[in-house]
């Protein structure tokens, strides 16, 4: 007699059930392993897609690897490479690093450090036209997500020309596709959470609608990316909960995300979208990164000395980066993009103080608690999980609270590391609720990833109940 599946009950006449996919398990009783079987549930959606891909960079993390720089550039055949940076690092020992490994190279190196923290369209055309004026065969970038976002928008476009909307996500922009490959791009990143040195996205605020967008292909994923905890110990303390917050928020929302078999877009092959919903190879990098950050975020804000906890950060980053990448972001991403673009008169330490700007991972875990609360109904386990790996005790959760577990463990990690309590913290109130939903309402490619369908009530529901926490 042949064996059944673990878990499968068989009937007269008819074969036992497949093993339960990994997405399944973890809607499972908290003591069976959620990981253990990556085949995926066919039967979930009409025609869903049999595969799913994951992009991701070459890449080198420890102490000290920003000075293989110039070696990778050799190796990949540069000669005269612009290197991206801000102002604040440009002068900074981590650019001198990379550039005198660069030119012990023997590769030319031009500067560019005009780059825009929280950079919009206009700051991504300049450096745009920058890149196709220098003709450069390669790229580097040394700085956090804006200047890594927009190493890769300017390489884009240098490399295939097009009016600024033909790339950008649709319905905003057109969302066309990448016509082939970029020029080859080292990613250092500076800050640990946005893990854009690992993905395929960049963002920006777009002025004409006030609110945020992105261009996402595999075309933009970094060649190679050199992940050096060491430029953490200079990080400000604000940095480090809201780019940590960022990161949580990427395993979080990749956990949660709709399943791959259910994704709306049929596509296959290579128009296989690049973030593709919750897949097994996600989850396990998703939930790796929610342990550290549960273990180690509170320790790197408190202590800029703590070199444990802040390498692990980088690490989480890192991890998490590759599992969004892969999985997509959904409604705490939508939604902060809204809140990115409204905010009025906000400074936070550490960040450009000559205009009002929410630093993108505290406009993201500001929206967290509300959505969390709203989601898990779709997926109890997968929300009762999440808290688990983030310090929380679940041992006594029981059925309808998942959600509410989650959301305050959150809430106890927002209150340690000095966050807003909530949006009202930020100057908004009732009265902009339709706006904030309006603002969000374009977010049509993250929004569309959450595990329950979004209309515009749900919208106003959830920035509502993102006013105040405690």
């Amino acid at each position: 007699m042949a064996a059944r599946a673990p878990g499968s009950t068989p009937s007269p006449g008819r074969p036992a059930r497949p093993v339960r996919s990994a997405y399944q398990t973890l809607r499972d009783p908290p003591d069976t392993d959620p990981m253990r079987c990556c085949h995926a549930d066919f039967a979930l959606a009409e025609g869903s897609d049999r595969g799913f891909t994951v992009g991701m960079p070459t890449f080198t993390f420890g102490p000290g690897v920003l000075a293989e720089a110039g070696d990778h550039a050799r190796d990949l055949g540069m000669k005269r490479v612009a290197l991206f940076t801000d102002r604040r690092l440009v002068s900074g020992e981590y650019v001198a690093r990379v550039h005198a490994s660069l030119r012990a190279a023997g590769v030319g190196v031009t500067v560019y450090d005009a780059v825009r923290i929280e950079p919009d369209d206009g700051s991504f055309l300049d450096a745009a036209r920058f890149a196709a004026d220098g003709r450069f065969d390669g790229y580097v970038s040394v700085g956090g997500g804006s200047v890594i976002d927009t190493c890769k928008a300017a390489n884009l476009y240098a490399t295939h020309p097009a009016d600024f909307m033909a790339y950008v996500n649709a319905p905003i922009g057109e969302g066309r596709r990448v016509p082939g490959p970029i020029r080859p791009h080292i990613a250092c990143p500076t800050t640990s959470g946005t893990g854009s040195e690992v993905t395929g996205i960049a963002i920006l605020a777009l002025r004409a609608i006030n609110a945020k967008t992105g261009i996402i292909s595999r075309q933009l994923i970094p060649t190679i990316a050199l992940v050096d905890p060491d430029v953490t110990r200079s990080l400000p303390a604000a940095a480090v909960a809201s780019t940590g917050f960022d990161c949580m928020s990427h395993a979080l929302e990749s956990i949660t995300a709709r399943a791959w078999p259910r994704r709306l877009n049929p596509a296959k092959g290579t128009s296989r979208p690049v973030s593709q919903g919750a897949n097994p190879f996600s989850d396990l990098l998703a939930t790796r990164a929610l342990e550290l950050v549960g273990q180690f975020l509170v320790r790197a804000v408190a202590d800029a000395s703590d070199t444990e906890a802040r390498s692990e950060m980088m690490y989480a980053a890192m991890l998490a980066g590759v599992a969004f990448n892969a999985a997509g972001c959904h409604l705490p991403h939508g939604l902060s993009y809204a809140v990115s673009g409204l905010t009025k008169n906000w400074q936070v330490p550490g960040y450009p103080d000559d205009r009002s700007l929410v630093p993108h991972g505290m406009a993201v875990v500001l929206n967290n608690p509300s959505v969390w609360r709203h989601t898990a109904s779709a997926h109890p386990q997968r929300h009762r999980h999440c808290a688990h790996c983030l310090g929380a005790d679940v041992a006594h959760v029981g059925p309808g609270d998942e959600g509410e577990a989650l959301a305050a463990r959150v809430i106890d990690l927002m209150r340690a590391t000095g966050m807003p309590n909530g949006l009202a913290a930020l100057g908004f109130d009732e009265a902009q609720v339709d706006d904030l939903a309006t603002g969000a309402e374009p977010q049509y490619r993250v929004i569309k990833n959450a595990p329950v369908d979004i209309g515009r009530d749900e919208l106003r529901q959830l920035f509502r109940a993102a006013l105040r926490y405690w």
